[in-house]
């Protein structure tokens, strides 16, 4: 392959001034935003969207409820904020559910289906 002339440098120049403003374009149309480009003149700057920022006080509040979930699960009494935890639904003051438990007929019952299906499975 030999040198390129000068002119054939200036002409691939404009090939990829050509290029960067079809792909800009291409951007523009992909993002939503209209192109109003000229040929000959420069591709338009796409701005890309802002982010949602949230405020402090509101990060502030998520944070609070947080912690006054894990403290709930966790059963501790104290909180690690300085400001106060939102406000919470009081649990019912009432009778805890009784546990209940499975008879040992409906535990061996459930053992021989098992074993059942282990057997059928392992075919």
């Amino acid at each position: 392959m030999s040198t390129p002339s000068t002119e054939q440098l200036k002409r691939a120049i404009v090939i990829l001034e050509q290029i960067d403003k079809l792909e800009a374009d291409l951007k523009a149309v992909l993002s939503g935003a209209e192109s109003t480009t000229v040929p000959g003149q420069a591709s338009p700057v796409v701005k890309p969207s802002k982010k949602r920022k949230m405020s402090a006080a509101g990060r502030a509040n998520i944070i609070a409820a947080q912690k006054a979930r894990w403290d709930k699960i966790n059963g501790s009494k104290v909180a690690t904020t300085d400001q106060p935890a939102p406000t919470a639904k009081a649990p019912k003051a009432g009778k805890k559910k009784a546990k209940r438990n499975i008879s040992p007929e409906s535990r061996a019952n459930m053992a021989a289906a098992a074993k059942k299906r282990w057997a059928k499975a392992k075919k």
